[in-house]
Formats: C-alpha cells, sequence, structure tokens
C-alpha cells in the first residue's frame, strides 16, 4: 500500500524548504537506503521507497500544493502518487522516475533511456569550520566509505576463472517489454532476471557475493575556499562510485563525484549576516557622550575605531572591509558594530556625586529630544 506517513516527516525537512533542500534530503536518503547498499534488508528497502514516493510530491510544484492543502486524500482525488503502490515497485522503476536526481548522480537511472556514458553515484560528506576558516581558506582531510570495483574479480561479479553469462530472459538487453491495458500499450522495464545487467552469474565472486561492488574506505584533502557560507559544497570530481554495471554500460562509465558540504560554527562574538560580520559592543556612557577613541576586535586583529560624542543606544558603526571575502569577488564585507550602552551598576561617592552635579545642570534646553517628549505629555493632560 501507499505510504500514509507525513511527506516532509519522511524527508526529514520544514514544510517552508525549498526545493534545493528537499532535493538534497531526497539524495541523502536515497544514497543511505540504496539496496546496492544495504543487501537483503526489507527496512532499508521500504525506507528507499518511502523517499522516492515522497520525493515525487514535493519535488512537484503543482502536486506539493495539492498536498498541503488536501493531504494523501487529495493526491488519491487527483490521480497523484498516492494512487500507485511503491511498496510494489521496482528499484529501477523508481529510478526512472527521478532522473533529474539519479541522470547526475547514479548508474540505475539511465537504462531506459541512456544518455552519453553511464555515472555512478555522487556522494556526500560533511565538514566544520570555524569564521577563521571562511576568511582564509582551509584545507580538510575527509574520510568517507564507498561502495567501489571488488578488486578480487575486478567489478564483473563472477568467481575468478568464470564469466557472467548472458541473460536468457532479456538476451543480454537488460530490458523487457510489459504489455498493459489489454495490450493496447508497452512498457519497458528492467529485466526481472538479471536486473538489468544483460547477464547472471552462476559463479558469484566470494568477496563481492556477485555483485561486482564493495565498500572500501577511502580518505582525501579537499581544498575549501575562502567566503564559502554554511550549507554550501565543494564538488570534488570523480570521488564518487563507479556506475553498476549493466547491459548498458557494458562495464564502462564514469565515477559519481563527492560533495562536500560545509557547516560553519556560531562564532562566540561575531554573527554573520553574507559578507558582513556582526558584533554588538559594550560602550560606557561617558564614551557615548564624550566621544572616544576605542578598539574593536576583528577575526585578524583590533582595530581603532572613534566613537563620536553624543552616540545612542543602537547606533551602527562600521569598520569597512573588515569582514569575510566575497566568494566569487574575493571582496570582504564589513563588520558592523551595534552600540550597546552600558549604565554602571555601582557608582563610588565621587561618581555619583559629580553624576548629582551634572544631573543639577539638565534642563529641557539641553536635552531636546526630552523637551519634546514632555511637551507632548503637557499637551495630553493639559498640565
Amino acid at each position: 500500500m501507499p505510504t500514509t506517513r507525513d511527506y516532509y516527516e519522511i524527508l526529514g525537512v520544514e514544510r517552508t524548504s525549498d526545493g534545493e533542500e528537499i532535493k538534497r534530503a531526497y539524495r541523502r536518503l536515497a544514497m543511505k537506503y540504496h539496496p546496492d547498499r544495504n543487501p537483503g534488508d526489507t527496512e532499508a528497502e521500504v525506507r528507499f521507497k518511502e523517499a522516492a514516493e515522497a520525493y515525487e510530491v514535493l519535488a512537484d510544484s503543482g502536486k506539493r500544493k495539492i498536498y498541503d492543502t488536501h493531504g494523501h486524500e487529495g493526491l488519491r482525488r487527483g490521480g497523484g502518487p498516492a494512487t500507485h503502490d511503491f511498496s510494489r515497485m521496482d528499484v529501477s522503476d523508481i529510478f526512472s522516475m527521478f532522473q533529474d536526481i539519479f541522470g547526475g548522480l547514479g548508474g540505475g537511472s539511465g537504462r531506459a533511456r541512456p544518455r552519453g556514458p553511464a555515472r555512478g553515484y555522487d556522494l556526500e560528506t560533511e565538514v566544520t569550520l570555524n569564521l577563521e576558516d571562511v576568511l582564509k581558506g582551509c584545507e580538510r582531510d575527509v574520510e568517507f566509505t564507498r561502495m567501489d570495483v571488488c578488486d578480487t574479480c575486478s567489478g564483473t561479479g563472477a568467481k575468478p576463472g568464470s564469466s557472467p553469462e548472458s541473460c536468457r530472459t532479456c538476451g543480454g538487453q537488460g530490458k523487457v517489454q510489459q504489455s498493459g491495458l489489454g495490450g493496447m500499450f508497452r512498457m519497458v522495464t528492467a529485466c526481472p532476471a538479471c536486473a538489468g545487467r544483460g547477464t547472471v552469474i552462476k559463479d558469484p565472486c566470494a568477496s563481492c557475493r556477485g555483485k561486482g561492488r564493495v565498500p572500501k574506505k577511502r580518505a582525501i584533502s579537499v581544498k575549501i575556499p575562502a567566503g564559502i557560507h554554511d550549507g554550501q559544497a565543494v564538488r570534488v570530481q570523480g570521488e564518487g562510485e563507479p556506475p553498476a554495471p549493466d547491459a548498458s554500460t557494458s562495464g564502462e562509465g564514469v565515477r559519481g563525484d563527492l560533495h562536500v558540504v560545509v557547516r560553519v560554527k556560531p562564532h562566540q562574538m561575531f554573527t554573520r549576516e553574507g559578507d558582513h560580520l556582526l558584533l554588538e559592543m559594550p560602550v560606557s556612557f561617558t564614551q557615548a557622550a564624550l566621544g572616544a577613541e576605542i578598539e574593536v576586535p576583528t577575526l585578524e586583529e583590533r582595530v581603532p575605531l572613534t566613537i563620536p560624542k553624543g552616540t545612542q543606544h543602537g547606533a551602527i558603526l562600521r569598520l569597512p572591509g573588515h569582514g569575510l571575502p566575497n566568494l566569487r569577488s574575493a571582496k570582504r564585507g564589513d563588520v558592523i558594530i551595534g552600540c550597546r550602552i552600558e549604565i554602571p551598576r555601582k557608582l563610588s561617592g565621587k561618581q555619583e556625586q559629580l553624576l548629582r552635579q551634572f544631573a543639577e545642570t539638565e534642563d529641557e534646553r539641553v536635552m531636546p529630544e526630552s523637551h519634546g517628549f514632555f511637551k507632548k505629555i503637557k499637551d495630553l493632560f493639559g498640565s
């Protein structure tokens, strides 16, 4: 039966997520629960198909609108995917449905309409940076596991000394035609006997159990450019997986890519706003009133800044060119300082005496803003 679970919950995204977030979430789940990585795991296969069903709806703006308004029932009435039984679908059918994802990610999607060399799955991993790394750029060592060509059988899946045999069901084509609706149309699907490979293995390789692929750990160094933002990814070409062997690849094709997603840790002092760095800085009331020369911290050094006389709480000051570099132009943003006027909680006797003397000099003529405020009160109450 089709799933009745919430599609957003399945993909682990918010209802406000955009298309790229939905695509990335689906890709992550599809790679995690792919049957090639979870042989014999029926639970993983169910999760894989659930993710495919959720993506088919949420990636289509029309279907997503219906689902957001009317839920699963709205899709059933409208003939959406909630009328399909994904639990009965072959994995290859799911791949063919989502060529926008797997056409750029993996070998399974090109079976129905191969376009150029088959391509292996893309992979994704994460690295964590701080703002200092973003400022200067850096290199990070990343470790990941990918399905790779079995060294024992060189990827054929057959025991050394033997070879795969041509599939008798599809004649080595990897595809078969099925008729529907009383023979009114025909549909080409992956051959059920050989799962689209075009060959069958009578004597499987002991190392990979006939898959031709085994999980292998890999470590590489990745250059992270200065100015990169949280959530952006660095693509490392050719570090993904090789295409799965099938009738269309004939053992040929190109590897997928590795996408290194960057996560930037919050800074204890600065908040990032594009290429700018925001800093909330305490200023004493005497500095604000009289003006002052102070030093402001940046990611590299302390920089002198003039506090103008009469600076008010919440005033904004700037240090141009001391922010982060733009990822494309390398032009640096600013450090933007929000002034927070601090009132001392405790005063010495002399300080209190001086302030009381100052208070005696205050009147409406030296407090123009207060003058306006109190005038409004008089006008309101007539006294």
